[in-house]
Order: structure tokens, then C-alpha cells, then sequence
């Protein structure tokens, strides 16, 4: 029976055994075998971490370790609440999975010309990133970890050094240095408002600040947030730049990546600026979010920019939630980013086996891969009903709570998003038909440029090159160790239908955790949580609460 004493020794296992890994790696970077292991283990103990860390919150409440020490609001603060647990544990096993289905790759091709020994370091350097942020309890500590995984990211974005690679690449670092100088910007009008960067002494100060200059502050993280998020207008890196990295890292990038800026939306929004600041321009930008990224995705014929629109599209649905500022809209929020992790993922490495079964991801040259391999044909078609919102898969359930959220607003704009996220997602079924159609069920005499083929499957290396089809050097065998993660992770979303009961509860429990703020605040702070019992209300600079302003 797990102990909550034992929670303060594993909230910094998932940032330090990857850190840890990351430099056992780089040591061994001769021995492909060694780091393989060696990088599975680390995310495997990674995911026993966060599923001990989700028990634990959601038995005893939220825990923190101050690292070094130091006290809050002074030192460093790693905070586990539901939600951060809830996303630990979710990006663990979509880390794992898509690792495994990295290694089946790269023994399937070889290591020849594959710069693998910088793979597995990169790979743990983000996943440290990834989990630092979930778990930072101050703006700046969140600022590090986003930091941390853009760094890696650059790297894995780049990884082969094509000329695509190295264009979408460079387009992501000028986004993203931008982006992390505006949240620098943000960090210091915070600090310099409240005097300080703890989020929960934040929270407790930001009620002496006129509401004009939160709503500032506010407006200049979300702009931060929205970036990296990729909401609308701030999206138009994502498509362009996804698209050419390899299948693993695009898998990895498009589930995880952007929903580290919508927990960071969540988390501000929250726990620092609650009561609505800003809501009815985060509907305004959920509603164009979600139809401007579906329409996109209606007109691309490769699949793999078409889901990195589709990506772009469901983060509205995200948003959508997030600006109701409800209990229910904020755990449909939080059990869709779930959902959507997986999904996404899942979908991303069907397209790789797609490249490696039939030589392209253009729908253009796609046809007949229901009859070359039917299990192929089984994998895509689950995740994509889910992502479609059939019911009664995961996608639909959480399309309902968040439309019975904007019906209980019953605001003008919320009924607007009512029905823009159900067309949204008529039009998401369309999309996902349209690649059934033409790549699954047509034969590929009948596509347009289906006579021609890549001259074989590529892994980290882009190498390949057109030829005739039945003029391949390579039939594009799938390795098991690229099916299993894939169809485990299809598995998964199913699983999370067939539990949606209970872990929507466990998300609606994380929702009412958030919008309550006590427990992370008083935990954080460690004060008496009456002491906070008027939290809506000014308080004064006080000892137990940091000092006196």
C-alpha cells in the first residue's frame, strides 16, 4: 500500500532520472545496445513514477518538494497535484511507446549513416523538459523546462540534416526564440507586480494588483502559452515544420508538445488569473482554432500535414474548455488533452508504417493498403474514428462534456463554440474518411501518381528518392517492435473508452482541484489552509504567506 510519506522522494525522479540517463547515454554513445537499454529503462521507471505520483494525489491531495530546502516562495518548488500527475503519466507511456517503435526502426534499417547515439540523449533531454514543466512550481522553473524540450527539439526537429528538415528547423527556432522571449517578458511584469515568481504566492499577491495590469501580464503569457500551444493566429509554424521530421519524433512532437502550453494555460489561468480574465477572447480563438485548422486539413493531400492541421484544429476543443472557466468545461479540457495525446500519437506512427508499407504519405500515390495489410488498415481505423468523435469512443465522450459545458454557460459565444465544435468534428469524420478512401480502399492503380514509389523506407536519415513502383530495393517489411508500440497505443485509447466513467471522474476531481486553489496553495506555501479562506478576497502581505510586500 503506497504511503503518501513517500511522495517527496519521487516528485524529482521524473526530471532527474532522465537528466541522469541523458548523461549515460552520451557516455556510451558508441554502444547503440547499452543506450537502448539503458533510455528504456529510464522511461520505464519514468512511468512507474507517475502512476505511484497519480494514486498519490488523487488519494492524499497535492505535494511538494522545495529542492534544496529552500522554502517557498524563496526556493525552487516541484508541485504533484491530479493534473500534473494525470499528464506525467499520460506523456510517459506515449514517450515509451514511441521510443520502442524508434528502436524497432532503427534495428529494422541499420545504423548506417543513422546518427542514433545522438538520439537517445536528445530523446531523454526532452522528456526531462517535459516533466519539468508539469511539475515546475514557479514561472521561471516552467520557463526552464520549456527551455529544456525546445532545446532537444531543435535537434530531434533536425535530425538528418535534409534540406526540409533543416528549413522546417530553423522556421521552429525562430518561433520558439520569439515565444520564449515574450514569456520572458511576461516573467518580469509578474515579478515586478507581485514580487515574486512562486505561482501560489503569485496567486495570493495578483489580488493587490489593479485588474488592468493582470489582465496585461496575463494577455502577454498567454501569448507565450498560444504559441506553443499553437492557437490561432499563433499556428502556422506547426504545419510546416512537423510534417519533415521523422515518424517517431513527429509522433512524439504532435501529442506531446502542444499540450504542454495548454497545461501551462490551464495552470495560469487557474490558479494566478481566475475569474474570467480574458475569456471571451480565448472562445473567439478556441472557435477560429478549431475551424481554420479543420479547414486547413480539408485541402492537404499529404497526410502527415493534414493531421498536423487536424492537431491544430482539436486544440480549440482544449481552449474551448479552458475559457468556460466551469468545472465541467475544465475537466472535458483535461480528459480530451488526454485523449488527444494518445490519439495523435497513435495516428502519426500509423503514417510511418504507412511510408514504410507503401513508399509515401501522399495521398496522391496511396491505394489498396486494406488488402496489402489489413492489420495496418485495423490500427488507422481506430484511432481515427476516435479522433473523429464516433461514439461511444474516448473523442466523443469528451466532445459531449465539453458542448454540455457550453450549453450550461448558455452565453451567446458559448453556444457559437457549441456549434462550431460540432461541425468541427463532422468535418474531422470527413477527413479521416477521405484518407480511408483513398489509401486504404481504392486500388493504387487508380491514384494519380500511384506508379511511383520511395526507393525505400527511411528511419533518422531522409535518403530515399523516387522510383517506379515494383522497382523498389526494399518491400517495406513492418518490424513488430513499429506494430506493437502502435497498436498498444490504439489499445490504449480504447482502454480509456472502455474506463471513461471512472477517469472522467478522476478529471472532473482535477478540475474541482484547480478552480478550489486552496490545497495547492497552502500546500505550496505551507500554511494552514484557513488561513486562505477568503482567497477571493485581498489579502495582505503576511509572514506565513512569504513576507511582508
Amino acid at each position: 500500500m503506497l504511503n503518501e510519506s513517500i511522495a517527496p522522494a519521487l516528485i524529482p525522479l521524473p526530471v532527474l532520472l532522465p537528466l541522469l540517463g541523458a548523461a549515460a547515454t552520451l557516455f556510451f554513445s558508441r554502444h547503440y545496445r547499452v543506450q537502448r537499454y539503458i533510455t528504456l529503462a529510464v522511461l520505464s521507471s519514468v512511468f512507474v513514477v507517475a502512476a505511484m505520483l497519480m494514486y498519490l494525489t488523487d488519494q492524499y491531495g497535492t505535494h511538494v518538494v522545495q529542492v534544496g530546502g529552500w522554502g517557498a516562495p524563496v526556493g525552487i518548488s516541484l508541485v504533484a497535484d491530479r493534473l500534473s500527475a494525470l499528464m506525467l503519466l499520460i506523456s510517459s507511456a506515449v514517450l515509451l511507446a514511441v521510443l520502442i517503435y524508434s528502436v524497432g526502426q532503427g534495428i529494422r534499417d541499420g545504423h548506417h549513416q543513422q546518427p542514433v547515439s545522438i538520439f537517445a540523449p536528445t530523446y531523454l533531454a526532452l522528456t526531462a523538459g517535459i516533466c519539468n514543466a508539469f511539475l515546475a512550481g514557479d514561472l521561471f522553473n516552467l520557463y526552464v523546462g520549456f527551455e529544456i524540450l525546445l532545446a532537444a527539439s531543435f535537434v530531434l526537429l533536425t535530425i538528418g540534416v535534409s534540406k526540409e528538415r533543416v528549413r522546417a528547423g530553423i522556421t521552429y527556432v525562430l518561433v520558439s526564440m520569439v515565444s520564449s522571449i515574450i514569456f520572458l517578458i511576461g516573467i518580469a511584469f509578474a515579478y515586478a507586480a507581485t514580487g515574486t515568481l512562486n505561482l501560489a504566492h503569485m496567486a495570493v499577491r495578483m489580488q493587490d494588483v489593479p485588474e488592468g495590469t493582470s489582465t496585461a501580464i496575463f494577455a502577454v503569457l498567454l501569448v507565450a502559452f498560444g504559441v506553443k500551444a499553437a492557437v490561432f493566429p499563433l499556428y502556422g509554424w506547426l504545419p510546416d515544420s512537423y510534417p519533415t521530421a521523422p515518424a517517431p519524433v513527429t509522433a512524439v512532437f504532435a501529442g506531446l508538445l502542444t499540450k504542454v502550453g495548454i497545461y501551462a494555460i490551464i495552470r495560469t489561468h487557474t490558479l494566478v488569473f481566475p475569474g474570467g480574465l480574458l475569456d471571451d477572447v480565448l472562445l473567439v480563438a478556441a472557435l477560429l482554432t478549431m475551424l481554420i485548422g479543420i479547414l486547413g486539413a480539408i485541402a492537404q493531400s499529404d497526410i502527415k500535414r493534414l493531421l498536423s492541421f487536424t492537431l491544430v484544429s482539436h486544440i480549440g476543443y482544449m481552449m474551448f474548455g479552458i475559457a468556460l472557466s466551469s468545472s465541467l468545461g475544465l475537466a472535458g479540457a483535461i480528459f480530451y488533452a488526454a485523449h488527444h495525446i494518445i490519439v495523435q500519437t497513435t495516428l502519426f506512427l500509423v503514417v510511418g508504417l504507412i511510408e514504410r508499407q507503401a513508399g509515401s504519405a501522399s495521398l496522391r500515390r496511396l491505394g489498396g493498403l486494406a488488402k496489402a495489410s489489413p492489420l495496418l488498415a485495423l490500427i488507422f481505423f481506430v484511432p481515427a474514428l476516435n479522433l473523429g468523435g464516433i461514439p461511444p469512443f474516448s473523442g466523443f465522450i469528451g466532445k459531449v462534456a465539453l458542448v454540455q459545458a457550453g450549453v450550461d454557460d448558455a452565453s451567446f459565444l458559448a453556444w457559437i463554440l457549441v456549434a462550431g465544435g460540432i461541425v468541427t468534428s463532422l468535418l474531422t469524420l470527413y477527413v479521416v474518411a477521405r484518407i480511408w478512401t483513398k489509401a486504404f480502399w481504392r486500388e493504387r492503380e487508380d491514384a494519380p501518381e500511384g506508379h511511383l514509389i520511395a526507393s525505400r523506407p527511411t528511419a533518422l536519415v531522409d535518403d530515399a528518392f523516387d522510383v517506379p513502383y515494383g522497382e523498389r530495393a526494399d518491400v517495406g517489411r513492418m518490424p513488430a517492435l513499429m506494430v506493437a508500440p502502435t497498436a498498444g497505443l490504439a489499445v490504449l485509447g480504447l482502454t480509456l473508452t472502455l474506463l471513461a466513467g471512472p477517469f472522467f471522474a478522476y478529471s472532473n476531481r482535477a478540475a474541482e482541484n484547480l478552480r478550489e486553489r486552496t490545497d495547492y496553495i497552502s500546500t505550496v506555501l505551507d500554511v494552514d489552509p484557513e488561513v486562505l479562506q477568503g482567497l477571493d478576497t485581498p489579502i495582505s502581505g503576511t509572514d506565513a504567506l512569504g513576507g511582508d510586500r
